[in-house]
């Protein structure tokens, strides 16, 4: 309410006059306005750029080791350049494009920030290496299960198919879909993508149809295949 006020107090002032030029306060504010030079065509980057080394995972390490970021087990064991700004931390490949985006931390506490997209997609390529590497272990119990549950040539589509519900709603929305499909044991992609398609999609929940009292009930026709069989058998003949 104050900043409403004071604002409507700077409108009227404005119609006031100068107390020593000929003119009201908003035509000396207009004449300074065309006066003025045009912003930079360029945003000015004030973002703060660092080049990072990363572990065995592909991570790295801000503010005396406190903060940790995923990058790709790509850049496993290497150099990253990493922009900085006041809200977020975005490692950046050879051509200075963004390979993941994170929430920047501050405090004094141990914090974690890990995309896992860039790994799952790494993964899905060569899932026979998949329990040899030290990013099984950092996965969920869950998905970690289904994995195990799944046969060796299915492991990759299945890796591909959690990559795909993670680029979509998330990697807590795809390890929340892998624990139904647990509940179901479906070890399946198609179960998995249907699955996520009916806790995160637009599914219309229908009631059941009540039938009327006075509906006849029928009698329950058995087929006899046999009689089929029969006639197929002399047409064949």
């Amino acid at each position: 309410m104050f900043n409403k006020e004071l604002l409507e107090k700077c409108e009227a002032d404005a119609q006031r006059e100068h107390y020593r030029k000929d003119a009201t306060i908003e035509q000396l504010y207009k004449q300074d306005q065309a006066a003025l030079l045009s912003l930079p065509a360029v945003p000015l980057d004030v973002s703060k750029y660092t080049t990072m080394k990363t572990n065995g995972y592909g991570r790295f390490y801000l503010n005396h080791g406190l903060h940790e970021y995923s990058v790709s087990p790509k850049y496993a064991n290497s150099k990253v350049l990493v922009k900085i700004t006041a809200n977020e931390v975005i490692p950046l490949d050879e051509s200075h494009r963004e390979i993941v985006r994170h929430e920047r931390f501050y405090g004094n506490t141990k914090q974690q920030s890990m995309k896992w997209l860039p790994y799952l997609t790494q993964l899905a390529r060569n899932p026979g290496a998949l329990k040899y590497t030290g990013i099984f272990e950092m996965l969920p119990e869950s998905v970690k299960s289904y994995l195990d549950r799944c046969n060796k040539s299915d492991k990759g589509k299945v890796l591909q198919a959690i990559a795909s519900l993670t680029e979509k709603s998330g990697f807590e929305s795809a390890v929340e879909t892998v624990d139904h499909a647990l509940q179901y044991g479906a070890t399946d992609t198609d179960s998995l993508i249907n699955l996520h398609r009916r806790l995160y999609g637009n599914v219309v929940e229908l009631a059941p149809i009540r039938l009327a009292g006075n509906i006849p009930e029928l009698t329950k026709v058995i087929p006899n295949l046999a009689a089929y069989d029969a006639k197929l058998g002399k047409v064949g003949r």
